[in-house]
This record gives C-alpha cells, structure tokens and sequence, in this order.
C-alpha cells in the first residue's frame, strides 16, 4: 500500500533519523533538519522514533494515501486539509484509501513533516533510507533523489489505530518558530580553537539568517563580520551544529548534510536540542549565541533520548 504523490512541493524527501557509523568513509548522516517535529510525529503515532517519514520543505505538498491508515502532520506552519476539510498539526488522524491532503504554502517555519502508522518503507542503504542529496544517497530510489510527482511510496498495511486519533502534542512542547531566536553553544576548547577576542565578538552581537541557506548548513550575516587571525585549519572532523568561521567573518552553522571534514577555524557547537529552532529559521531571522557548559547540557539530551526513546 501507498502514498502517491500528486504534487511534491519545492523538495519534498523520504527521511528516518539518519545514517550513522559512516563518517570515516566521509559520508554524512542525513536525517530530519527539525529532530523536534520528527520525532514529535513518530511518538504521537506510536512508532519507532526511527521511522521514515517525508520532509516537506517550504510546503505546496499534495498526495492521495491508497489504504487507510493514521497519519500526523507536524512542523513548519501551514494550512493542511483532508478532502478539503482543514486539520490541525501536531494531531493524528485517521484517513480511509482515496483520501487526498494537501499541505499550503508555509507561513512560518520552512520543514514540515507527514507520518503515517508504521512508517514509509524503502530500502535502506548503509543501514538508513535517510536522502542525501549530495551524495545520491538513500531515499525512495536509494538514490538521493527528491520525490516527485507520481512517485509512490510504500507503507505498512495496518487497520486504524482508533485509540490514537485523539493524540496531540502538549502545549508546553509546541514550537512557535519565532522571528528573533537565542541558540546556546559550547566553546570550542581544541587546538583550533579561536582566540578569546572571536569569541567575545561572537557572543556580543546579533546575526541574521541569510539566504544562502540549505540541509548542508546556514550562513549567517554578521552585524560586524568577525575576523580570527587563522584564515585556516588543517582540516578536521565537523559535528552536527558546528560554528565555522571563514575568512569573510560571516559564520556558518553546519546541519544535517554537512560534510564530514572541514578547513575552517570553529567558534564551537549548537547545543544538539537548540538545532531544530535554527533549522525552521527563515531568511531574515534574527538570532544570538549564548555559551555554556558542556556539564549543563548532558543531563538535558539524556533526558532528550530518554523521553523520545533513542536507540
């Protein structure tokens, strides 16, 4: 059984949780920009936290599902309707076969993302369906490519879940993706790190997020572009949420799709449950870096993998 794809919007792609274990061949780990929808949407189905579902970027998304089953829509903020009639995100539902929805253009936010009772399937490649585009990797096809019009992808033929058509996010976890965001980070400490100046230069203004932004990281336009006296580094393994400094003085925060190994000097890291605010962050948005303590954020992501039941 299927979800057939009438009109796939900007970039819609097959996501799970990501491709791990592979770094040292210098391939990256793909997987959700917004974890905090993701995995939001497979708990309120009751799924693994790794099922793949589609990340719909930007919106002006159409399908038609193909065997009933229960389905809930979480993310970016847009209209979303079934058969015409309008739904709310963070909210299962049940849908019966030749039901259609259709996800509008995003109002606020940039990911959304559609789960279905079980997950999408396709086959995995290097343990994970997860797209990654630059490396034509995973996806429906295990090609990296993006869905498209036509394009039908299979899920689990399950009866409906009667007992959680009434599921819905707390309020205290919904995500508002507001227009000014603080991101707190962890100073990188290493070699390579930069001098005490950059990173007080760094903590003291303000950033815009620019346009030229994609799964592989976003650059930010500085009030002040910041210089470092190292232009370059040798280059070093990069980790999800790094800062770098090019030479422009204009940061870039390195995201799902990021290469593996980079040559720029590294400011230090977004605190991993931070990542999904920037990730939903439109061009425009202003934001601002708070430094903390490792100590002060271990115990919140064991919490993190606790509460969402990571693997």
């Amino acid at each position: 059984m299927s979800l057939t794809i009438i009109q796939s919007g900007f970039m819609t792609l097959l996501q799970d949780y990501g491709r791990f274990g592979w770094h040292q061949s210098g391939i990256t780990q793909g997987g959700p920009m917004d974890e905090h929808a993701f995995l939001w949407a497979n708990k309120l189905l009751q799924n693994e936290f790794n099922a793949p579902q589609l990340e719909i970027c930007l919106g002006g998304f159409s399908a038609r599902f193909e065997q009933a089953t229960n389905i809930v829509v979480c993310g970016a903020l847009a209209v979303v309707s079934i058969n015409g009639r309008k739904i709310q995100l963070w909210q299962t539902y049940a849908v019966s076969k030749g039901d259609e929805i259709l996800i509008g253009s995003v109002n606020n936010g940039v990911y959304i993302y559609l789960a279905v009772l079980g997950g999408f399937q396709a086959v995995p490649k290097l343990g994970s369906v997860a797209t990654v585009m630059r490396e034509g990797l995973g996806g429906l096809h295990g090609n990296g490519a993006i869905l498209c019009n036509g394009d039908s992808v299979d899920y689990a033929k399950n009866p409906v879940q009667v007992d959680m058509l009434k599921s819905v996010i707390p309020d205290r976890f919904l995500p508002d993706y507001p227009k000014e965001i603080t991101l707190r980070f962890v100073v990188n400490q290493s070699s390579t790190a930069c001098s005490s100046q950059v990173i007080d230069d760094f903590v003291q203004q303000s950033f815009t997020v620019s346009s030229k932004i994609d799964r592989m990281g976003y650059r930010l336009t500085a009030q002040t572009p910041i210089n470092a006296a190292q232009k370059g580094i040798i280059s070093q393994g990069v980790s999800l949420g790094s800062i770098q400094l090019p030479p422009n003085g204009d940061p870039i925060v390195l995201l799902k799709d990021k290469q593996t190994v980079g040559g720029y000097p590294q400011i230090g890291c977004i605190a991993r449950v931070d990542i999904a605010k920037l990730s939903q962050s439109k061009p425009g948005t202003s934001l601002k870096f708070v430094p903390v303590e490792m100590v002060s954020l271990e115990q919140e992501l064991k919490e993190y993998i606790e509460f969402f039941a990571i693997a």
